[in-house]
């Protein structure tokens, strides 16, 4: 774990301060319109297609191709082992769309949008942090697409994969507000520690107003909170999103929260989890390629 840079000129008082600051700065943000950095855009207007009356691949396909970065990532997708097994090649953007499905066409311009913001200067001072976040979601995304296959067949598997990529979203929304203060840049700990309590809260409120299904946006809640009950059964896409983030090294986030640890949660020791191992690295691996 990084070690906090303790400077001579701020008490533990004014970090405090600090901190409240950031986290009443973003409430009030969130109290009105919120404004999405530029990379959200094509997200934006995916969104609108898909809670239109009738949306299309092909209306879908008219947004996408403004954007070369996210035209580019779906041909890859759609050309992966896991969208295309039998090694059928497609160079047009509509048959790579449908082969793709509008939800994850969505799931890709979202994760387009959250690799810009973890590179750019705006974040710029937390540019590991926000990688590692990035990985992680990645990571989810693709691990909650098989349990869904593998484990619930009643949950849409692209769903998953949304709900696994977007679960932390809220913790880039931090991370573009600590970059003002330079006392938390200062001390990459306390921005941790702010994004493993609040990311979650956040991302529900961010995530509803891109307009997700209302069971992504409830996924997103609490899901590194540790459970009471071990989850066995997936049955809701909050169970699947929880195991998937345990399972992408979801427990270094969890041990930052003010809640009760345990050594190890038994989500990962669990046999039907266990069995899926080989098939979540070859997920990861395949849907990382893709970056």
């Amino acid at each position: 774990m990084t070690t906090e840079h303790q400077a001579p000129d701020i008490s533990g008082t004014k970090l405090n301060e600090q901190r409240f600051h950031i986290l009443e700065q973003i409430a009030q943000e969130m109290g009105g319109n919120i404004v999405f950095p530029v990379c959200f855009e094509i997200t934006a207007k995916i969104s609108l297609v898909m809670r239109s009356k009738a949306p299309t691949i092909q209306k879908i396909a008219i947004e996408i191709q403004k954007d070369p970065l996210v035209t580019t990532k779906v041909l890859k997708l759609a050309n992966s082992v896991t969208y295309n097994p039998n090694g059928s090649t497609v160079t047009d953007l509509n048959q790579a769309l449908m082969r793709i499905g509008m939800q994850a066409t969505r799931s890709l311009a979202l994760a387009c949008a959250m690799e810009q913001m973890s590179q750019s200067k705006a974040v710029s001072p937390f540019e590991a942090f926000s990688r590692e976040i990035l990985t992680h979601s990645l990571k989810a995304a693709a691990i909650a697409r098989v349990l869904a296959q593998k484990l619930a067949p009643h949950l849409n598997a692209d769903t998953a994969l949304l709900a696994g990529l977007v679960h932390d979203l809220g913790a880039f929304y931090i991370l573009h507000h600590a970059v003002r203060y330079p006392e938390l840049v200062e001390r990459p700990d306390t921005v941790q520690y702010l994004v493993a309590q609040w990311h979650e809260s956040i991302g529900v409120i961010l995530l509803d107003a891109l307009g997700l299904p209302e069971e992504v946006v409830e996924a997103a809640a609490d899901h590194d909170f540790p459970r009471t009950t071990p989850v066995d059964q997936l049955r809701s896409l909050a169970d699947l999103v929880y195991v998937a983030n345990l399972w992408a090294g979801g427990l270094n986030e969890a041990q930052k929260l003010d809640a009760p640890q345990i050594a190890e949660p038994p989500e990962l020791a669990n046999p039907r989890f266990v069995a899926l191992q080989a098939d979540f690295d070859t997920a990861i691996n395949d849907f990382l390629s893709t970056w």
